[in-house]
């Protein structure tokens, strides 16, 4: 990857949290073969494994996430949206893993249903980029501001939730978070 370039694995199969994962670290880390891995290492016993799609497509969860950040030195931290994003810490974040409500769809027909989404936030060379691998390039969001607007407008979905891809010490001592939050 040169200078100014941005790294954006595009979508295939159900294998969303892979791309956000690769995204999310700007490079190709993980793979299926890795994931699935990771899968049974969680599930050694299982005939089913119930961290991703029976179908062997991928759809992980988000042990699998964890596991594989965990596998790089980092931890990801489950944001409480009951929080206002103002009282997050960005520069003590890397990167941001959210998962969101997803239409279904057929080539260009869209069916009734909604299922799960994993998708990427990053800052990177200076402007924070949405880099969901269901987009045919990467979005520039913008500075501080915009990425804070981005995330409540994700997070306002019911069903979005959001992990803070952060350093192990990070979320040890907790500064991902601003210390003035009372909640802390």
């Amino acid at each position: 990857m040169s200078e100014g370039e941005v790294f954006h694995e595009k979508q295939r199969l159900e294998l969303c949290a892979i791309h956000a994962l690769n995204n999310v670290l700007q490079e190709r880390v993980f793979t299926k073969d890795t994931a699935d891995d990771i899968c049974k290492r969680l599930a050694p016993q299982c005939v089913v494994n119930p961290h991703r799609s029976m179908l062997g497509t991928g759809n992980y969860d988000v042990n699998v996430i964890m596991a594989a950040l965990q596998s790089r030195g980092l931890a990801a931290v489950w944001w409480d949206k009951r929080r206002s994003v103002q009282c997050l810490c960005v520069e003590k974040v890397q990167g941001f893993i959210l998962n969101v409500p997803s239409r279904v769809s057929l080539g260009i027909v869209y069916l009734p249903l909604r299922r799960r989404h994993w998708l990427a936030v990053r800052q990177v060379n200076g402007p924070f980029y949405n880099l969901d691998s269901k987009l045919k390039n990467p979005v520039c969001i913008g500075g501080e501001a915009e990425l804070r607007t981005f995330l409540s407008e994700q997070l306002s979905q019911d069903v979005s939730e959001m992990l803070l891809v952060v350093q192990r010490e990070v979320e040890e001592d907790g500064t991902w978070l601003n210390s003035d939050d009372p909640r802390k």
